[in-house]
């Protein structure tokens, strides 16, 4: 553990409130809604605009009302592209074929009976915070399932299998165009195929991946996967496929609809001779984040709470306004590679009137969440992938 995610000692927390139930339920509490021996939560000022109508349903996360470091099954964020399909687990079977030497057909008791593995992951939607009403597409669970690499190795590659594609139950009608070399239409039609994401035979493989049956300790619930998904916890969430029903390797670059066409990162980079380059990226791994989740008094004393997560998080910082950066202290997580990590900072003696709070991250390689003015940032032109640094506005009476 690094040397500046410090334990708070009994005695620390005693000195710091003068009373002991109030300092140790304040001092030893990581993020999460205490409302107890007089605590209370400031409300930020810059709150998430309402999300348009497809998009109410998705079962947000509500930082400053957190209460959990997991979060529960039925507090779980939840995206669907074709809506919940419909599955019998009865009759469910998961087919792994293509490039393979010993295609598979698994049920659900098979896949069960095969060696276990559970890891927690704060699971992130590749649009949380990129759009102005999507703050809270995040939720940090345990997943239970069979390590994927185990069953890929078993079905076994063939020499031009390079790639492997995940399918889901879930499916709907897609427009597909023909244009041409010079630009011209050649015609369009609309076909019917499932939700489908791929990755390469070694990012497959990686042993941290799952075939993912229990949330939480508990089946799977409709809306995230069940019976059977994708945990990839290198990944956004994306990429982690839900209602899997077909693995599938193939001998070159899958180029499905949600992969080549949608979520898609758009940048302006430098090219030669002062031009400029626009790049078109497939969104695929988490990066480093993190945020301001709430600030809360006691007594007169002030405390600054956030979250980070994405890679392994080496420290977090925080500055108030335009002054320097602070080091936090990580209270909870820091032992967990994919699991998002509270942490706290003291606010002392908060001049009245209205404050910007702002977070980074730094990883364990030493790279920094970028401020927002990073060309990486501030030349994306999509709303994918966006960890840049967060500021939220509070107002101190």
């Amino acid at each position: 553990m690094e040397d500046d995610v410090r334990r708070i000692s009994r005695r620390d927390a005693l000195i710091q409130t003068g009373s002991t139930l109030a300092a140790l339920a304040f001092l030893q509490t990581p993020l999460v809604a205490i409302g107890k021996e007089g605590e209370k939560t400031i409300p930020f000022l810059d709150q998430p605009t309402e999300a348009p109508p497809p998009l109410k349903d998705l079962n947000q996360l509500d930082w400053q009302n957190l209460d959990s470091w997991i979060t529960t099954n039925e507090k779980f964020f939840h995206v669907g592209h074709y809506g919940v399909p419909e599955v019998d687990a009865a009759k469910w079977k998961l087919e792994i074929g293509g490039l393979v030497s010993h295609p598979q057909s698994l049920n659900l008791a098979a896949i069960k009976a095969l060696p276990k593995k559970e890891l927690v992951f704060a699971l992130e939607c590749s649009g949380n915070g990129g759009f102005p009403f999507l703050p809270g597409a995040i939720g940090n669970a345990r997943w239970t399932g069979t390590p994927l690499a185990a069953v890929l190795q078993k079905a076994g590659r063939k020499p031009d299998g390079v790639e492997v594609v995940f399918y889901g139950a879930d499916q709907g009608e897609e427009p597909i165009q023909y244009i041409g070399g010079l630009g011209d239409k050649m015609g369009d039609f609309k076909a019917k195929a499932p939700f489908a994401r791929s990755m390469s035979w070694a990012e497959a493989t990686d042993p941290a991946n799952l075939l993912c049956y229990e949330m939480n300790g508990k089946p799977l619930p409709a809306a995230n996967g069940f019976p059977l998904r994708l945990i990839a916890p290198r990944w956004y969430g994306i990429s982690n496929v839900k209602w899997l029903t077909r693995i599938e390797v193939i001998d070159a670059r899958f180029e499905g609809p949600f992969q080549a066409q949608r979520y898609l990162t758009v940048r302006e980079v430098p090219g030669p001779g002062g031009t400029t380059v626009w790049t078109r990226t497939a969104v695929g791994r988490v990066q480093i984040k993190s945020m301001p989740a709430r600030v809360t008094e006691l007594d007169g004393k002030y405390r600054i709470y956030g979250a980070a997560w994405g890679v392994p998080i080496a420290r977090v910082e925080v500055k108030v306004d335009d002054g320097p950066w602070k080091p936090a202290t990580i209270d909870k997580g820091a032992d967990q590679e994919f699991a998002w990590k509270f942490w706290h900072v003291d606010w002392a003696n908060p001049g009245a009137g209205e404050h910007k709070i702002t977070s980074r991250a730094i990883d364990k390689a030493g790279n920094i969440q970028p401020a927002m003015d990073d060309p990486r940032i501030a030349k994306k032109h999509t709303y994918w992938e966006a960890n840049g640094q967060i500021t939220r506005t509070i107002k101190i009476a």
